[in-house]
């Protein structure tokens, strides 16, 4: 239950920080202790209850034009990442997400420059991807930065806009997923380290450098997706 406790803080402080790190921090730890379902679906929960907290202070910032149509996509590729995880064995799914996770990672720290992800097209593409790795890996945040670099926007003009993508996105993926069959300590214990990150979040927001919190954020999320990457191939083979 400590270890828990600390996955979620951890992923909780970096949240505050970045915006949207939660899951790429968390859901390789969560799925390697709690397995590929629960941890996904204790993700979504959440990452989607920390948006709401989020978004209450920065909701006028939020871009209809471009989250409706990220929205829009993503809820329709919800189903088809609940319905891969079902049917996939434990050993792939660690393996896929791993690979998502990482492939993830590497994108966002390249700051790759797509076409295909500029105005509304750009913006279906995202929240289709979205979606679908939300639901399947608990990590829909990628596309929705990939789609941010290649819109331009600030880190000022991310942040509402991602906690907004989130509180939907996380929504649909609970309701499609279920919630985390956890004991009443454990929720217990979600819910004060989801707290005590806040805290810690938002604390150090104004103190740490952007760029050491980003580099910190992908480090860990980069280490978390290689390692979920080889304990699912290694039992594969």
């Amino acid at each position: 239950m400590t270890l828990l406790a600390g996955i979620v803080l951890l992923g909780s402080c970096v949240q505050w920080l970045t915006g949207m790190g939660f899951a790429l921090v968390a859901v390789p730890a969560l799925i390697l202790l709690l397995g590929p379902s629960e941890g996904v679906v204790l993700a979504n929960c959440a990452a989607g209850a920390i948006s709401v907290v989020g978004l209450a202070g920065g909701w006028r910032r939020v871009r209809p034009a471009s989250m409706v149509p990220l929205c829009a996509a993503a809820v329709c590729t919800v189903p088809a990442g609940t319905w891969v995880t079902r049917r996939l064995p434990e050993p792939a799914l660690l393996l896929g997400m791993g690979v998502l996770v990482t492939a993830a990672v590497l994108l966002i720290m390249r700051g790759a420059r797509v076409p295909a992800l500029r105005g509304t097209r750009g913006a279906l593409v995202a929240g289709a991807a979205g979606g679908f790795m939300n639901s399947a890996a608990g990590v829909g945040g990628p596309p929705v930065s990939l789609y941010a670099v290649n819109a331009g926007w600030t880190v000022r003009e991310f942040v509402p806009n991602a906690q907004f993508y989130g509180v939907v996105v996380n929504a649909f993926s609970v309701a499609a997923n279920g919630v985390p069959r956890l004991a009443a300590p454990q929720w217990a214990s979600v819910a004060v380290a989801m707290a005590v990150g806040a805290l810690i979040g938002h604390a150090l927001a104004g103190r740490l450098p952007e760029k050491l919190a980003r580099l910190l954020v992908l480090g860990l999320a980069l280490a978390g997706g290689l390692t979920a990457m080889g304990k699912g191939f290694t039992a594969l083979v």
